[in-house]
């Protein structure tokens, strides 16, 4: 849980308050070059510029504390964000993944004894790895040599502080409190040592950023001996598997299965282009079912049957060069009979071939001339209805997305959902073929969030690319209540949760429904908060993942405070939320908020702040960063706590 105001926060004790692993993943996530510079600057040059590199990074990877939570906290409702953009300092969880960082480092520099085992920081790192390559940082000029040199001279602590003041910006009396904690026996010694801070700001060159490399090879002579004997060793283990699977011995008997090279007449049918089934032109309108079985075979080399016996071949057999990807619980197998034709024909700089054997589409991909590069993608649709069988992802070019829409699609127009007052740009379409469309996020920033508006007979569809096959359909809503997004109310609230779509990206994602469950009028008539709780329903009907959001006024996106995965609430089987965030008023003071659905009689709150409240909203005077627990009383008398 997080809330969306910010504030300038002080320096807390790096170890003053529990850290749960998500919030120590976060910290790891948004600052790691900081972190792998830190742990680069502390590692003994000794190692290497190519070791210190990939242990420099094996570090910060490793600073996620085992548990769930670095300190046995649960159920913790998190810091406001804001203060940690400015200064990650003044962050427990960085201050925590900084302190473990350090202290490997630290290790790392440690002599190897006989009298005890090497400890883990002390070893090359097991991930990650780079075969082939040697990397390293870019070369400085010469005030940059002679600071690395002079980093030589120094001994781990020493190095420690050097990095600590002009990498952190800690004063003296910081440094020492962070050497303390770090383990070190002296560090007024080692603050000493560290020098003045005349040369701090040559700390920020390229010379000592291990997140900016060059790359050079390694000894090709003895790498190419060492494939040599592998590929030796290799071919050995597959003459002795052979021995040992002859019939008479082997790894075990398959019962009445018939011999390995026996043939399946099934199994070739479904691989025969001239056995591929075709719907007809006009069978959706008449069909029992509207989903992709009704769709009608399009695309200009729909015919070419040399094509369709590759995409076969290829489906039922991928060679290594083909690159393979399936949305998660989608099997990525051979078809189960004759399959169903959807599109044929060139794409961009493509030749695209989509087809459907019930459970999923499969899309076959390779270049204009040749076959080098061929893709293959799986996508799982069993279950799909008129609502979710509207679109199909064609290709991708250049941050581009080209969909095949249903044959019940009359119109199209491309809406930027992070724009909800501007009229929506009509989009042409080519026998259900769309012009390029630009992909929601391009270029990883989140300044615009298109999304496809699709015209049927039944309304309008919204849905939006999130990099899967199936572009997920995005609705609003109670649950068992939920609507294709077209009021202006719903364009707003959906304007201002898009950019935390990204979450559910590559989840197999079928639909994505907001709803807003409560409304709150905020302490020192500060206006009034809308609480939403996102559901992504997933095709295989496990793992959906859910987000409890607060949004405050005049904030243009809203806070994540809660989130779970498999979890059946604001669905139709559970149609209930709560969630709190951690709020700063106008004035300044600090609040704990909380709000659940309807079926919530009263809400309390214990640990850090205490309190109570009837009805389904709460709002606790609470210290900067105190940690809670949030629990509430049902109509049935139970109780029920925040989603987790």
């Amino acid at each position: 849980m997080t809330a969306p105001d910010t504030a300038t926060r002080p320096r807390p004790h790096p170890l003053d308050a529990g850290v749960d692993v998500e919030r120590a993943e976060a910290a790891i996530v948004e600052h790691y070059p900081r972190l792998v510079r830190l742990a680069y600057l502390v590692l003994p040059p000794a190692l290497g510029r190519n070791r210190r590199v990939l242990t420099a990074h094996s570090l910060a990877q490793r600073a996620l504390p085992r548990g769930r939570e670095a300190s046995g906290a649960q159920g913790l409702v998190p810091f406001q964000r804001g203060a940690q953009d400015a200064d990650p300092a003044a962050d427990a969880g960085y201050a925590y993944v900084r302190l473990r960082v350090l202290r490997a480092a630290l290790e790392a520099g440690l002599p190897l004894t006989f009298r005890a085992l090497p400890r883990r920081a002390q070893l090359p790192p097991a991930l990650p790895q780079v075969w082939g390559l040697r990397l390293f940082p870019r070369s400085g000029g010469a005030e940059e040599l002679a600071l690395d040199q002079w980093l030589a001279t120094l001994d781990g602590p020493a190095r420690a502080a050097c990095a600590l003041r002009a990498v952190e910006g800690l004063d003296g009396q910081e440094v020492l409190l962070v050497l303390t904690e770090a383990g070190v026996v002296d560090p007024e010694a080692a603050l000493a040592a560290a020098g003045g801070p005349e040369n701090d700001a040559l700390f920020a060159s390229p010379e000592f950023d291990p997140c900016v490399l060059q790359a050079r090879p390694t000894d090709l002579l003895r790498r190419r001996r060492w494939v040599r004997g592998s590929l030796a060793a290799g071919a050995a283990l597959l003459v002795c598997g052979a021995l040992l699977g002859l019939p008479g011995g082997g790894w075990g008997s398959d019962g009445a299965a018939a011999p390995a090279s026996a043939r399946n007449a099934a199994a070739e049918q479904a691989l025969d282009p001239a056995k591929v089934t075709r719907a007809g032109a006009a069978d959706w309108r008449t069909a029992d079912r509207s989903d992709f079985s009704v769709w009608p075979a399009r695309g200009d080399r729909a015919d070419d049957r040399e094509l369709l016996r590759r995409a076969l071949a290829v489906w039922a057999r991928p060679g290594a060069s083909v690159v393979v990807s399936a949305t998660p619980g989608t099997p990525a197998g051979p078809p189960m009979g004759s399959p169903q034709l959807l599109f044929a024909g060139a794409v961009d700089q493509a030749v695209v071939v989509l087809m459907h054997d019930g459970l999923r589409v499969v899309r076959y991909a390779e270049p204009l001339s040749g076959t080098a590069g061929a893709a293959l993608d799986f996508a799982r649709t069993d279950g799909a209805a008129a609502e979710t069988a509207t679109a199909l992802v064609l290709s991708r070019v250049d941050g581009n997305v080209r969909y095949l829409t249903a044959p019940w699609v009359t119109g199209a127009t491309v809406r930027d959902l992070l724009k909800p007052a501007d009229a929506p740009t009509p989009l042409r379409l080519k026998d259900g073929v769309t012009a390029p469309v630009a992909g929601p996020a391009p270029a990883g920033s989140c300044t615009a969030w298109n999304a496809l508006a699709l015209e049927t007979a039944a309304g309008h569809r919204l849905v939006t690319d999130l990099g899967e096959l199936t572009p997920a359909r995005l609705t609003s809503g109670a649950p068992g209540a939920a609507r294709d997004v077209t009021q202006a109310a719903e364009l707003s609230e959906w304007s201002r949760i898009a950019c935390l779509l990204p979450a559910v990206r590559s989840h197999g994602v079928r639909s994505v429904n907001s709803w807003a469950y409560a409304r709150q009028p905020l302490p020192e008539n500060n206006g009034t908060a809308a609480w939403l709780c996102t559901r992504a329903e997933t095709w295989r009907g496990t793992a959906d993942r859910v987000q409890a959001q607060f949004l405050a006024p005049g904030a243009q996106v809203a806070a994540q405070a809660a989130k779970a995965e498999g979890s059946p609430a604001c669905g139709p089987r559970e149609p209930r939320v709560l969630a709190g965030v951690l709020w700063k008023s106008q004035g300044g003071h600090w609040y704990v908020l909380a709000a659940g659905t309807a079926q919530f009689t009263s809400l309390s709150v214990t640990g850090g702040a205490t309190g109570a409240a009837a009805g389904n909203r709460l709002a606790v005077k609470a210290a900067e960063g105190a940690q809670v627990e949030l629990s509430g009383k049902l109509t049935d008398g139970t109780r029920a706590g925040v989603l987790r």
